[in-house]
């Protein structure tokens, strides 16, 4: 006949397999049910077919192994197989099967990292020893020769490894070397929040699954004063005996020490153990460790600000590669056309921003579309949006040459799927070559500056200044119209320009903006290299704290009034 043995805390519970099909779990109409947060409700079930049986997994959360290896699907079945629900043991019986010889256990390349933390029933558990930090290395007057060899045989073990995945389990292994008694030992990683995370685990014996025990009160006390704990004979030391998490797993021996940061802050813990009450851990052992210790703790902190680095490298890299993207949105030259003049900039405050201007030719060159927005908000979540904006600009100018009827549309696309707080203040102009009338929506965005002939310097009226894009789908923009003289120059620009500021903390500010807009030259690209130029001026070295971009175009003086002699190049 064959049978599931349950082993659990050193005892065992024969479950005799009658049906053709018996499943395993935690819910209690199962035939084999185990009570444990660990295993599903309905975890896995065993299989008889003829002579021969089969285990199948559940869709479990935890997994179920069969020596040692996670299954997939069903597998079959030998004579004194073990198999782990979780972190619950079975052994498989069935001795009257004439089976081939079971293969060695295969030990899976990356194990469950399975560490139970249990709290005692008293509040105050017996420690037979404990040790203060006394820097990270701890006091290396105390046994010196011992101290240096450990710690030059972790540094050896971990010499230029600096893959964070590799560099735990290395620490297990040369404490394994340096401490031939250990049986069990496991390193814990204090996660953002406090939550300790087990991110490496090690048996002496391979085929050994028992999950690692530590107590909830040692773990609290090495983390809290940075303090190494020995517990010797735990099992048993009649002081002990309320200690349930030591005494029923049969520890007869543990050490636990903390692993300090550069900060000498805990940032997690090592714990070995020891089931053989012949090679108990000594007060000079827990001194070793925690020199051990603090060798570690450099070799992982280094090894974690490596890839820390090179993780940052990779983000560099590609947030250059996004910067080229975004530029490539950007038109890489202006129109050139006979009597006007177009000039524009941009300069982002990171690698990747949220300004956008464009500046094409409509209606075959008859007229000259200028869009200029500015993406609330900076870095990579602007520069998605701003990439959006620009291809529902260029498709919707393709058909729409209203001005206002244009950032209608584009407003409706910006509006659909819209992310919360990604909205955009926005300028759209259109220039109509033949009668140089100028056709302008201002959604949200600071009016542009005309900057006559004479130097006086025009603003369109607030109440011409509509919602920005992607505030409020169905908003009927306005339209300013007027006529471009000869002479005259627009300068649009982000707040990047009027909100500059120097190291005092003073703006670079609108009226000094306009002002020098007023005595500027008349040159679209003159005056905005100089309002550039003024901008770093009054920075003076302070680090640019938003994108700057700035548009100017205009008309040249005594442009023609016709377009016979107009070249409309790109």
């Amino acid at each position: 006949m064959a049978n599931l043995v349950l082993l659990k805390s050193g005892e065992s519970t024969v479950y005799e397999i009658a049906a053709d099909e018996v499943v395993v779990g935690r819910h209690p109409e199962c035939a084999v049910h185990v009570d444990s947060n660990m295993v599903s409700r309905k975890h896995a079930r065993v299989v008889r077919e003829g002579s021969e049986f089969f285990i199948e997994d559940l869709g479990s959360g935890n997994g179920t192994s069969v020596n040692g290896q996670k299954i997939v699907g069903r597998s079959p079945l030998n004579h004194e197989d073990r198999i782990r629900l979780g972190p619950i043991l079975f052994r498989f019986e069935n001795p009257a099967a004439t089976s081939p010889p079971r293969p060695a256990p295969v030990v899976p390349t990356a194990p469950t990292l399975n560490v139970d933390v249990f709290s005692e029933k008293e509040d105050d558990p017996t420690i037979m020893g404990a040790l203060e930090s006394t820097g990270r290395f701890g006091a290396l007057d105390v046994r010196p020769e011992a101290k240096l060899k450990a710690v030059l045989e972790i540094s050896r073990s971990l010499a230029g490894t600096l893959d964070l995945d590799a560099v735990l389990p290395r620490i297990l292994d040369t404490l394994f070397t340096i401490f031939p008694g250990a049986d069990r030992g496991c390193v814990l990683l204090k996660q953002p929040g406090g939550m300790m995370v087990p991110r490496a685990i090690k048996h002496r014996r391979e085929g050994d699954d028992d999950s690692v025990k530590l107590s909830r009160t040692i773990l609290n006390k090495v983390l809290h004063d940075k303090t190494g704990i020995l517990s010797a004979d735990a099992a048993n030391d009649d002081r002990f005996q309320a200690s349930e998490s030591i005494s029923n797993f049969t520890i007869r021996s543990m050490m636990c020490v903390p692993l300090l940061a550069l900060d000498n802050e805990p940032m997690g813990v090592i714990n070995i153990d020891t089931q053989n009450p012949l090679k108990q851990f000594q007060q000079e052992d827990l001194e070793v460790l925690m020199a051990v210790a603090g060798q570690a703790s450099l070799s992982y902190e280094t090894a974690r600000l490596a890839a820390s680095y090179a993780e940052k490298q990779k983000q560099d890299n590609e947030m250059k590669i996004a910067a080229g993207v975004q530029h490539a949105l950007l038109p890489q030259t202006l129109p050139v056309v006979t009597g006007y003049e177009f000039f524009a900039s941009y300069e982002s405050a990171q690698a990747v921003g949220g300004d956008y201007y464009d500046c094409f030719l409509l209606d075959e060159g008859r007229r000259v579309c200028l869009a200029f927005g500015d993406v609330a908000g900076k870095g990579v979540p602007a520069s998605l949006v701003m990439s959006r904006l620009s291809s529902v600009v260029q498709t919707t100018l393709e058909y729409v040459r209203d001005a206002g009827e244009a950032a209608h549309k584009i407003n409706r696309h910006m509006c659909a799927n819209a992310i919360e707080g990604r909205f955009v203040t926005f300028t759209l102009t259109l220039i109509d070559l033949a009668t140089h009338e100028l056709s302008l929506v201002i959604a949200g965005h600071m009016s542009p500056m005309v900057r006559r002939a004479d130097g006086s310097v025009e603003e369109f009226p607030e109440d011409k200044v509509g919602l920005p894009i992607g505030v409020y789908d169905g908003f009927e923009f306005e339209t300013c119209r007027r006529i471009l003289q000869p002479g005259e120059t627009v300068v649009i620009y982000t707040d990047g320009v009027s909100e500059a500021m120097n190291p005092a903390g003073d703006l670079f500010g609108v009226p000094h903006l306009s002002n020098l807009v007023a005595k500027g030259p008349a040159d679209a690209a003159k005056l905005g290299k100089l309002i550039l130029a003024d901008v770093k001026r009054h920075a003076n070295g302070r680090p640019q704290n938003d994108d700057i971009t700035l548009m100017a175009f205009g008309r040249k003086p005594h442009a023609p009034e016709n377009l016979k002699d107009t070249d409309h190049g790109a």
